[in-house]
């Protein structure tokens, strides 16, 4: 995270909770900040000031801190969830949202962080929020989110590229995700998103 980020959150808070997210789960402190940066080209692109573009990032970067809390049995069980694990995995969004707004100066990031798993259709987790009911912040992270995990490698398949991957996103518009978002997503040039990629 940048010096502009540094109104918002320390840089000793941010290297607490990223070893703490990567110690939990190898990886997802990578995934953070990767989403981080991706959230943050959507930000501008879809031309917002600068403090609700900090916000945001922020709220990218520790979109997934309430996993901390979740039973390591569940968070790495190789197999299919249960019902019920489901539903102990749902909870890190609250989890993650009582954790952020602790600290006094995030509390916009932090619903964004509650709110990142809501879908635009009201289908999603964990208030079933519905259209702009849902932090413009937290639609932006969740695509973000999405995107990020499709353009890279997964155990079970190879990273998609840009293209195919914001024609994924495209598929789920008006459902899971607001189509505002989904067309400026669409419009980034593949060489704005490397750059975002290979400045980590």
């Amino acid at each position: 995270m940048g010096d502009d980020e540094q109104h918002l959150i320390s840089d000793a808070l941010i290297e607490g909770w990223g070893e703490a997210l990567e110690q939990n789960d190898p990886g997802t402190w990578t995934h953070c900040k990767r989403v981080a940066a991706f959230a943050t080209v959507l930000a501008h692109a879809l031309k917002l000031e600068e403090v609700e573009v900090r916000a945001i990032a922020c709220g990218a970067l520790f979109h997934e801190i309430g996993k901390l809390e979740i039973p390591e049995a569940i968070l790495r069980k190789p197999a299919v969830l249960t019902a019920e694990e489901q539903l102990v995995m749902r909870g890190y969004c609250l989890r993650g949202y009582d954790i952020v707004r602790k600290e006094a100066s995030l509390q916009e990031v932090a619903e964004f962080v509650r709110s990142h798993r809501e879908r635009f259709d009201g289908t999603g987790y964990p208030q079933g929020l519905k259209g702009e009911a849902i932090p413009l912040g937290a639609r932006i992270v969740g695509v973000a989110d999405t995107f990020e995990m499709l353009v890279r490698d997964r155990p079970h398949r190879g990273a998609r590229a840009f293209t195919a991957a914001g024609a994924e996103i495209q598929r789920w518009s008006g459902r899971f995700f607001d189509p505002r978002i989904v067309d400026v997503l669409l419009n980034v040039p593949d060489e704005e998103w490397r750059r975002a990629s290979s400045s980590l």
